[in-house]
């Protein structure tokens, strides 16, 4: 990553964490408080007398406004706050209720879990353990960000029913597509049955792909958690021995390990979600042109079957028998 690329990352970091930190503050019962006590005086204390001044109603709005600042300065500055209001957003963002898979929200649940007991961990450290918890931390955040994105895509490769149902239609359209192969006679009417039948295998192939994408993501989100468990046994015993922060950095590096594998899932699984949706709209044009060409050559060999049948009985043929002759090959 550049420079320029981190900074803007910094940045907006930034702007997340202040945003959150100030809704925090407007929130807390203690802004409701000042609130109503600001009305109340402004309302009904009207009558101040002051020495050295002549007291004005606006004033208690003046001095409303002192105090919940003073308030949102003290909870912008208060490390505690920060952190409470931090772990708090991260896990409205990520949102539990919008995963249906049964099983990959248990997952994500428990590595919720891990989370907590981890910042439990680090708000009783002190000094340099807790900054290294800390970073720890940062680095879960990341990894549980890549679980849920990972997710995602297993609700969104399970709620596709049309590639379900093709994955049960397809096999059937092929072992179809081989029996009139077998018995055509007409040569180009089998080489376009025969590129129908190399379509099919394609998309076959790639509905397949999928259903083994979507069971390799599963496993990846079970082993995935065992190991997030594992990283919070070993963060338990981060103690006064990890004074050069040698286990902290190994856990680092086992951290980034587990995303850089949740990454490879993920980018497995939108390669096979791009190819099969190109190959699905190259299919349904040459699938249409094939059947169109198809239609074509049924209506060319009817029209010659018919036409040698009228040469040979010496006429045309009744108008209830073409009819009859349509009806047959419309029903084929």
């Amino acid at each position: 990553m550049t420079n320029s690329g981190i900074m803007a990352t910094n940045t907006e970091a930034r702007q997340k964490v202040f945003g959150t930190l100030l809704a925090s503050a407007l929130l807390r019962w203690e802004t409701l408080v000042t609130l109503m006590v600001t009305a109340i005086l402004f309302l009904f204390v009207q009558d101040v007398s002051l020495p050295f001044m002549e007291w004005q109603p606006w004033y208690w709005l003046a001095l409303g406004v002192l105090a919940e600042a003073v308030l949102v300065a003290s909870t912008l500055n208060d490390p505690e706050a920060a952190e409470q209001a931090l772990a708090e957003d991260f896990e409205r963002e990520y949102d539990l209720r919008n995963i249906h898979n049964r099983i990959s929200r248990e997952r994500l649940r428990d590595a919720f879990e891990y989370r907590r007991n981890m910042l439990k961990l680090a708000d009783v450290a002190r000094g340099a353990m807790r900054t290294r918890q800390r970073t720890l931390i940062s680095g879960i955040n990341d990894w549980i960000a890549h679980m849920y994105n990972l997710a995602t895509r297993i609700d969104h490769f399970e709620n596709n029913d049309l590639a379900a149902r093709d994955l049960q239609r397809v096999p059937r359209k092929i072992a179809s597509v081989r029996r009139r192969i077998g018995s055509e006679s007409d040569d180009h009417t089998r080489r376009d049955l025969e590129q129908q039948l190399k379509l099919l295998q394609r998309q076959l192939v790639s509905l397949e792909a999928s259903a083994s994408i979507i069971k390799r993501a599963e496993i990846q989100l079970e082993s995935t958690l065992s190991a997030l468990g594992t990283v919070y046994a070993q963060m338990s015993l981060l103690g006064a021995k990890d004074s050069d922060g040698a286990r902290g950095q190994r856990l680092s590096i086992e951290i980034k390990d587990e995303i850089d594998k949740l990454q490879d899932t993920i980018d497995a699984m939108d390669e096979v979600h791009f190819h099969g949706q190109h190959l699905n709209e190259n299919m349904a044009a040459a699938l249409s042109d094939l059947d169109n060409s198809l239609v074509e050559q049924r209506d060319q060999n009817t029209a010659e079957r018919l036409s040698d049948d009228s040469a040979s009985a010496g006429g045309p043929l009744p108008e209830d028998m073409l009819q009859e002759e349509d009806l047959r090959q419309a029903t084929q």
